[in-house]
Order: C-alpha cells, then structure tokens, then sequence
C-alpha cells in the first residue's frame, strides 16, 4: 500500500507501508519524529500508532522551537 507523505513546505513523498508505525512514515524526511506532528484527514495522530490501513495521504508538519 502506497501512501504519500507530504511534510508541509518541503515535498512529498511515495511510501510502501503496508504495515508498521505513523513514525515508519518519515524514513524518507531528514526529520525526527520528536520534531513534527503527522496528520490525518487534519488530525494529528500518535507517531507510535499503527497506520490505519485505509489511509491514503498523510501531512507532517515540522514544530517550530521558540528560544
């Protein structure tokens, strides 16, 4: 199953996960997942949850550190 992976302002890519964590979704991104949040349909789910097998398309947003 093919997922697209959009990191918000930054590209998209295609993901093969058939089955696995929201967080196996970032392995193409130069990202930790301490550092975004992952969306479907505009709601952020757990990274460490496992990925609903009808989702298609999912949007990382990268969190921004104030200092």
């Amino acid at each position: 199953m093919g997922i697209t992976v959009e990191l918000v302002g930054e590209g998209s890519h295609e993901v093969d996960a058939e089955t696995g964590q929201y967080s196996d979704l970032l392995s193409p991104f130069d990202v930790s997942k301490h550092e975004v949040s992952i969306l479907v349909d505009g709601r952020p789910v757990p990274e460490d949850e496992t990925i609903d097998n009808t989702v298609d398309h999912v949007r990382v947003i990268r969190l921004i550190k104030g200092g």
